[in-house]
């Protein structure tokens, strides 16, 4: 029922906060954000009986734009966002070399069983060993304490064009392999799009990743996903001339594959130090991927 309404009312159901059993989403709640949605709407279209007849309208200035009720949402949730938790951004260079070597190999393997291998289970996957390794960033902040959760589940942002962002969420990514990581990417992200998410599969992250580099951006500064502690931005693949240090050779130039990471971290849990330990693990484990 609450999908339906949800799909007749184009209602965003990961932006909604459930009252329900382990937050789930009900009737009540979507029935409450469409009560609040429709008093905000009659407040933006209709003049105030007390506005001056020489008030500038919206016309002599430029085009209204209506608000959709997702982009609504998600700007609620971006302000709400940066006034939960003063954000705090640490960012590294990753050389891509043996990833994209592995990618190479077991493209046509991973084809054959069915799954497009992506870089995103990549970076999924170095996300999980680096939460496993520092698990307070696999945390939220309250008032009591830090909760640090038990299950590992990753949000993955996925754009919906002009229609905007939605997060669902890989439940118990430590627990799948490379090629598990893979299928639930893409069935995940050909869902989003099409509509076809359960509310269950929005909500529940713990940690999350945004590859704004599919549009070409270099490195940002992207919001926590609240409650959770942190969320990776993973910038474009290019690539670029570096300097190699190796011990027998001493420095060398060479093009190599590289993107920049950013890591986006809620400062009243992790100091610069902890955020910058939790991203040099994914970016060793990214430059250390074995061909195996």
């Amino acid at each position: 029922m609450v999908a339906k309404i949800a799909t007749e009312q184009s209602v965003d159901l990961s932006q909604l906060h459930g009252s329900g059993q382990n937050g789930r989403i009900t009737k009540k709640d979507i029935q409450a954000f469409l009560e609040k949605r429709e008093l905000i709407d009659v407040h933006v279209t209709k003049p105030s009986a007390q506005t001056p007849e020489t008030t500038t309208t919206v016309d002599e200035i430029g085009d209204l734009v209506p608000h959709s009720a997702v982009r609504r949402t998600i700007a609620n949730h971006m302000v709400h966002s940066k006034h939960t938790s003063p954000h705090v951004t640490t960012v590294m260079e990753v050389d891509l070399s043996s990833v994209v070597a592995h990618r190479k190999v077991n493209r046509e393997r991973f084809a054959s069983d069915g799954a497009r291998l992506t870089f995103t289970p990549y970076f999924v996957a170095a996300t999980v060993s680096a939460l496993r390794t520092y698990p307070i960033v696999n945390s939220s902040w309250s008032d009591e304490g830090i909760i640090i959760h038990h299950q590992i589940n990753i949000g993955m942002a996925t754009s919906l064009g002009e229609e905007g962002l939605i997060v669902p969420i890989i439940k118990n990514a430590d627990k799948l392999s490379l090629l598990g990581l893979a299928s639930t990417v893409n069935d995940l992200a050909n869902r989003a799009r099409a509509h076809q998410l359960e509310p269950d599969e929005v909500h529940g992250g713990t940690f999350t990743i945004t590859n704004h580099g599919i549009s070409g951006s270099l490195f940002a500064t992207p919001i926590i996903n609240q409650p959770q502690c942190g969320i990776l931005g993973v910038g474009t693949i290019q690539k670029r001339v570096v300097v190699i240090s190796e011990e027998h050779l001493g420095d060398t130039i060479a093009i190599r594959p590289m993107a920049y990471l950013s890591l986006t971290f809620d400062h009243r849990i992790l100091d610069g130090a902890s955020g910058d330990y939790f991203l040099t693990k994914i970016v060793e484990v990214l430059e250390n991927w074995s061909l195996v």
